[in-house]
């Protein structure tokens, strides 16, 4: 249920991020990165995690690489929230659909990764997706694209990285927020800020911090008690409670955009079927 969840708030979170549409996606990162930090000291404090996450200091390796994903997942911030506010929540959730089968690319192509013919079939419905929306909408799905492929670089980093997934991540929005606090000083105290202009307005830039702390709580949480095959399950929920957002938002859909989504989720489903598979052949060989 923690799982589950913590992808809910992930699926949801465009509308709260609608809420914010007075601010632009720059200043909501900013805050985003700042307002984080307490969030996520209160957390790895709650754990009782202080001491390892005061231990990479001393890794130079991990602080450089984390220095790199801090980059990346600030650039996927930005994205998601500027696509959300510019009305393409239905884009934002097809590079969170593709994200998954683009997982499975990079770990043939780069982590030289066992290729099965089902994933094969599976990442090559993803590129019909991706044509069929260029040549039927006459589009390339840009945003959706680079999300997923930001998240894709920033999962494969992250892997090779062994701290744990809170301390990663503090860091990562502790060495955003050194810029980003200089940056918001600077913004809030001249005429482009919306921190100051009301109550609401300031509560709502710092409830982005706990909004990106609470998901991951939640998913730390419930991973533990579920099997992998149950999580890369439970992935998909994200972006179909963001495609739902989308659609309720009255974002456009032509005959086009479905030919894409079902492509893409027809992809996914022999994805789906293949990981349980492969699940249960690995419980009966351990069995």
């Amino acid at each position: 249920m923690a799982a589950l969840a913590g992808y809910a708030v992930w699926g949801l979170s465009p509308i709260f991020y609608k809420l914010l549409s007075f601010a632009s996606a720059a200043e909501i990162v900013l805050h985003r990165a700042v307002w984080s930090v307490p969030a996520l000291l209160a957390l790895l404090w709650m754990a009782r995690r202080m001491g390892p996450a005061l231990a990479v200091l001393k890794d130079r390796r991990a602080l450089l690489l984390l220095t790199f994903t801090a980059v990346v997942i600030g650039s996927n911030w930005w994205l998601f929230i500027f696509a959300v506010n510019d009305g393409r929540v239905l884009e934002v959730s097809l590079g969170y659909f593709i994200n998954p089968l683009m997982n499975v690319a990079v770990g043939v192509f780069i982590a030289h990764e066992r290729f099965g013919r089902w994933r094969a079939v599976a990442v090559g419905l993803a590129a019909l997706g991706v044509i069929n929306q260029v040549v039927t909408v006459g589009e390339l799905p840009v945003i959706a694209l680079v999300l997923a492929g930001t998240f894709t670089v920033y999962g494969y980093v992250r892997k090779t990285i062994a701290i744990d997934g809170r301390i990663g991540l503090f860091w990562e929005t502790a060495i955003l927020a050194v810029p980003s606090l200089i940056a918001l000083i600077f913004l809030e105290t001249g005429t482009g800020g919306q921190f100051f202009t009301g109550p609401q307005a300031a509560i709502l830039l710092i409830l982005t911090g706990p909004m990106t702390v609470a998901p991951l709580l939640l998913f730390v949480l419930g991973a533990r008690g579920v099997s992998f095959a149950t999580l890369g399950l439970l992935q998909f929920l994200a972006p179909t409670l963001q495609f739902i957002v989308g659609l309720a938002y009255g974002e456009v859909f032509t005959m086009g955009h479905l030919i894409t989504f079902v492509l893409i989720w027809s992809g996914l489903a022999v994805f789906a079927i293949d990981l349980l598979h492969s699940h249960r052949k690995a419980e009966r060989e351990a069995g």
